[in-house]
């Protein structure tokens, strides 16, 4: 009995020093957003309910909302943790297809002065040498001024302009107060940080999709066992312990993306990612209920390579030619020199040289990359490929006006390079729009309420669509 006993403290010992949850929160500057200004999702008080556990709730807003926190140790990087993972950050996705992914920064103390003010480092996930990521986005929101839910207008670096939508839902400020955040400025406010590209699926209003990463990014994945310590393989796609996202500390990047050996970060950084809107359910907001320093254990291992086909649209058509980005890693980090096999299972479907993938036939494509070493290291990418007259902008249910009902502005999605028409109920024309590309603002504020009609016309196609202005 004593040897037990013995043994058991040594376990305990072990476990306080390794397997610890967060003990402080450093920084919470989240975006504007619908859960902003609550009590119960984003507010200060939210941000404390993460310590200590894995069942709190803080939401970060839209793009660049971010929270810094730290555990009481530092977190090592332990070869000898499972998978090599050094730490878990749960978020709440209820499935794959509601992720609101996040970034993921450390930090290491290397001045020892206990304040996250030395250098932060990316933790690369699967879409960070994507194309279409980008690198040191800014972006400025301005307050509306309004002592309840207004649209929050925004701007970033790369000419672009947009807003946080305001919806029935929530009721409160989006652009964060005085009252909860003190020290942020009240006119306007930059964040900037890495923008990775939205995986959303708008077409069906009643089941609107927001796809989860491959890798490497938080709320991503959903939770597993509640009462497990250990962590999940992030490359596969199984959840099969705690759940939630795990993180390496080896997948770290200087700002020139080139790999760091770190042994072990103090702080530890989480940013939403990504700069889209939902529809009516709101911005793409990231949250986090708490995260997990992991103990090390050697005998926890499993698959450490994997390829990745970065995504395409879900339809694509005949006689068009798509570039293919494939991808092969190993333990999170790129492998330039991997040989892949790239192959297709629809006849007429051809990739060159250059990864340039074109098709003349139609039907249901089946893109495969594997390891040419080992072909059991895969990934596959299924797409629909259909003739242009077919093409998605003109699917009566790919395209998407919101918010509907609007009340100064509004956004279309599933266009490209349209005219688009808008009529009053008795026909008459009050607005003619040229060139119009997808999600761009259009200000609708010095129109009455009631009902419009926009007609989208493109390639020598057309729909009609109904808007009510409130």
């Amino acid at each position: 009995m004593k040897k037990i006993y013995f043994l058991l403290i040594v376990f305990s010992s072990t476990f306080s020093i390794h397997a610890q949850y967060i003990s402080e929160i450093i920084e919470y500057t989240p975006a504007p957003g619908q859960f902003i200004n609550t009590e119960s999702f984003g507010s200060p008080s939210a941000a404390q309910s993460v310590i200590g556990g894995r069942n709190g709730t803080v939401s970060l807003g839209a793009f660049g909302g971010y929270i810094i926190f730290k555990f009481t140790n530092p977190v090592e990087n332990n070869p000898d943790n499972p998978y090599g993972i050094d730490f878990t950050v749960f978020g709440n996705p209820a499935s794959t297809t509601n992720a609101e992914p996040g970034i993921v920064s450390v930090m290491k103390d290397e001045n020892n002065n206990g304040l996250p003010d030395d250098t932060w480092y990316e933790l690369t996930g699967s879409d960070y040498y994507f194309s279409n990521t980008v690198y040191n986005y800014e972006i400025t929101y301005t307050n509306p001024q309004q002592s309840t839910a207004e649209d929050v207008p925004w701007t970033d670096t790369q000419g672009e302009n947009g807003f946080v939508y305001a919806n029935n839902y929530h009721t409160q400020p989006y652009y964060p107060t005085s009252d909860f955040f003190p020290d942020l400025n009240q006119d306007n406010y930059t964040l900037h940080g890495t923008k990775i590209k939205a995986a959303l699926d708008l077409s069906d209003q009643t089941n609107i999709r927001s796809y989860q990463r491959v890798f490497g990014y938080a709320d991503n994945h959903i939770r597993g066992d509640a009462n497990s310590f250990l962590p999940d393989n992030p490359y596969t796609p199984e959840v099969e312990n705690a759940g939630g996202d795990a993180f390496d500390i080896s997948w770290a990047v200087d700002a020139n993306g080139n790999y760091i050996d770190l042994t072990e970060i103090d702080f530890v950084k989480v940013q939403c990612a990504v700069n889209a809107n939902m529809a009516w359910l709101g911005e793409v907001s990231t949250e986090i209920s708490g995260a997990l320093d992991i103990a090390p254990d050697a005998s926890v291992n499993g698959q450490e390579n994997l390829t990745l086909i970065k995504d395409l649209p879900q339809t694509i058509y005949i006689n068009q030619a798509y570039p293919l980005e494939v991808f092969a890693f190993n333990k999170g980090r790129l492998l330039n020199n991997q040989a892949i096999n790239i192959t297709t299972d629809l006849s007429g479907a051809v990739i060159d040289e250059n990864n340039i993938l074109t098709c003349s036939q139609t039907g249901t494509l089946t893109i495969t990359a594997s390891f040419s070493d080992k072909p059991e290291i895969l990934s596959r990418l299924t797409v629909t490929v259909s003739e242009p007259e077919n093409v998605k902008n003109f699917n009566e249910n790919n395209i998407l006006i919101y918010p509907n009902p609007a009340h100064s502005k509004l956004q279309i999605s599933g266009t490209n390079n349209a005219s688009i028409r808008m009529s009053d109920s008795s026909g008459k024309e009050i607005m003619y729009l040229q060139n119009y590309s997808n999600h761009k603002t259009i200000d609708i504020s010095s129109l009455k309420p009631g009902i419009y009609f926009l007609k989208i016309i493109e390639n020598n196609s057309q729909i009609t669509k109904k808007l009510i202005i409130n």
